[in-house]
């Protein structure tokens, strides 16, 4: 059995700031990213409406996430250490300082999951 884990982002981007979001992540956010993490990749919406189904669908009201990254982890505690001091170096320090939006997040969720089978 293996600890293996990914981490979902989910990010809903204030639709007001999403392109000059889209342009920081393209062009610094994602290619240091993935420089510097295990990143299996990074999603930004591409204006095709989501789908939702169920029983009890229920959207949130800020709306569908539009930005999602997956990052690979050896296992939980090797993320609870090496996620906030790779997010503390001053390389993402720097990057973050050029964030057009820092404020636009209006939902972010992360979620932890283990391969199945």
């Amino acid at each position: 059995m293996t600890d293996a884990i990914v981490e979902i982002r989910d990010y809903t981007i204030d639709p007001k700031s999403f392109e000059a979001y889209k342009v920081w992540a393209e062009e610094l956010a994602v290619p240091w990213l993935k420089a510097n993490l295990n990143i299996i990749d990074f999603w930004v919406d591409c204006d095709l409406e989501a789908e939702v189904a169920g029983t009890a669908p229920k959207v949130s009201p800020n709306g569908q996430p539009n930005v999602t990254w997956i990052i690979r982890w050896e296992s939980k505690a090797v993320r609870e250490e090496q996620f906030a001091a790779t997010m503390g170096t001053a390389a993402w320090q720097e990057i973050w300082a050029k964030h057009p939006c820092p404020n636009g997040y209006l939902h972010m969720n992360a979620r932890f999951m283990r391969a199945a089978g």
